[in-house]
């Protein structure tokens, strides 16, 4: 939509933002910025119906802008801090549309007025809070994939916009959003990127790259050292491929640390292309499956904003678990046995079932090197989960309360919404085997996107708190929404960026 989106403190914009309540005309403060009676007549327009995302736009005549829109809110009721943040991304959504259509370079936005008369148990929108939801939301509008159009196709004209408000903190907000919204632009960049050109060095140069400009330490780990450290997962997985799969390793420290302080280690899949291996995906189901590495994209875009935005008090460490699963002579098989770090065998039963032997290798990692105080992993691991929950919620499986809870506020936060699913020991017996110790995949389909935690679970030590979020039916959109365009979502950056500045601000 934009070529980019700054804030600005300084100049005359030449549109005007302002919100209004359903069924309600402008507040008292809005009102205050209507000179020219121009902002009353707009609002008063028929199609100022003051639902969410309703747009109604008027001209000035007699004041320093040139145009004003007044977007729809929804109902004040219950217009709090989490629910009121949320239509504010949806409504922005519909104003930077608007502005892109009109070729707008710069708008001032006031919303002081909606937010201090909203309701609800849960506060009112604060003037930090609203300004990230509308940074966040012009933020990801503005992401563009255009790297490999060619000369067939016009190049799109996009203006550079500038943003700004007459309140600091409102303003502070938007330059906060604008920065998380980057890391997940960043993570929609590396899914959309095909896999002729996103294979494991790529990423392994991006990560590179970002750790340079983020201040972090980045490390790849591939070839023979990977068999040295017993990554039996990678090995096998992407030994099929010509593109060799690698661990990246990527560590944020803080510049002053308490001695001692234990990291929090992120995992994330990162398949840059699934066929399924020998057990091959068949009819369309192979198209889309450079998205496979959507779970490491969340993680690496994360990181960017830990590094860039949040800066923590306390390590964060990210291990991309990069691999390709293709077909040749060399590939593993069905009926392979594999022996993983922490001395778990596994039956491979089927090898498109193979993000989570890749996982296991990162999560027996985190808990024998990296001695996390926590661990979180993300994947797109399971069609079961997408008709488990469709794409409104993430799968999370959690037994550590206080874990659980974080990412669940961190959800509602940020609009990247996770529903916890069960994990018990009866879920666990579904995966032996009769031969090795666990399967990569049980027999029966019954309840698959559980299976996928349940097999996890084995590889990660009981004593370390631990979340594993499926994103297989949140990571990309099919249909526009919100500030979204059809493609990849970045869904998880976000999430976990704001999950480990909860974690790291006691």
């Amino acid at each position: 939509m934009f070529e980019s989106v700054r804030v600005g403190s300084r100049g005359r914009a030449q549109v005007l933002v302002v919100g209004q309540f359903k069924g309600e005309r402008p507040d008292r403060t809005t009102a205050r910025l209507d000179p020219d009676g121009s902002l009353k007549e707009t609002a008063a327009r028929s199609e100022a119906t003051g639902d969410l995302c309703a747009l109604s736009e008027g001209y000035c005549w007699e004041s320093d802008f040139e145009r004003v829109l007044v977007v729809g809110l929804g109902d004040k009721d219950g217009f709090n801090r989490e629910a009121g943040a949320e239509r504010l991304r949806s409504a922005m959504a519909a104003v930077g549309r608007r502005l892109a259509k009109i070729g707008a370079t710069s708008a001032q936005i006031e919303l002081a007025g909606p937010m201090n008369a909203g309701s609800g148990k849960a506060g009112k929108v604060d003037a930090e809070t609203g300004g990230r939801a509308v940074g966040e939301a012009l933020g990801i509008l503005s992401w563009n994939y255009d790297t490999l159009r060619g000369s067939a196709t016009p190049k799109s004209k996009r203006v550079k916009l500038s943003v700004r408000s007459d309140q600091a903190a409102f303003a502070k907000g938007m330059k906060r959003g604008l920065g998380l919204a980057e890391g997940s632009n960043t993570a929609r960049r590396l899914s959309q990127t095909p896999p002729n050109i996103a294979t494991p060095d790529w990423i392994a140069n991006e990560a590179k790259a970002m750790a340079r400009k983020c201040g972090l330490k980045c490390t790849v780990i591939k070839g023979q050292r990977l068999v040295d450290e017993r990554m039996e997962g990678l090995v096998n997985v992407g030994k099929a491929s010509e593109n060799k799969p690698c661990l990246i390793r990527l560590e944020y420290k803080p510049a002053r640390m308490n001695k001692g302080a234990k990291p929090i280690v992120l995992v994330g899949k990162t398949m840059t292309y699934d066929s399924g291996g020998l057990s091959i995906k068949v009819g369309g189901g192979m198209k889309g499956m450079k998205r496979d590495k959507d779970g490491g994209c969340g993680v690496f875009g994360a990181m960017q904003i830990i590094g860039s935005v949040i800066k923590p008090s306390v390590p964060v460490v990210a291990l991309l678990m990069c691999a390709e699963n293709s077909i040749s002579d060399e590939a593993y098989r069905p009926d392979d046995v594999l022996t993983f770090r922490n001395g778990v065998t596994v039956e491979v039963t089927n090898t498109d079932a193979e993000g989570r032997l890749v996982l296991a290798d990162g999560l027996c990692w985190a808990c024998d090197k990296e001695k996390p105080s926590a661990i979180i992993d993300m994947a797109t691991l399971t069609g079961g989960v997408v008709i488990a929950l469709g794409s409104v919620y993430g799968g999370l499986w959690c037994d550590d309360d206080d874990l659980r809870g974080v990412i669940e506020r961190s959800g509602a936060a940020t609009g990247e919404r996770v529903w916890r699913l069960p994990h018990h020991s009866e879920y666990n017996s579904m995966m032996k085997s009769p031969i090795a110790d666990i399967v990569n995949s049980a027999p029966v389909r019954e309840a698959h996107p559980i299976q996928g935690a349940a097999f996890l679970s084995y590889f990660v030590d009981k004593n370390i708190p631990w979340a594993h979020i499926d994103i297989a039916g949140v990571h990309a959109t099919d249909r526009e929404k919100g500030p979204y365009i059809v493609g990849p979502t970045g869904f998880g950056a976000r999430l976990i960026a704001e999950a480990i500045e909860e974690m790291t601000a006691k």
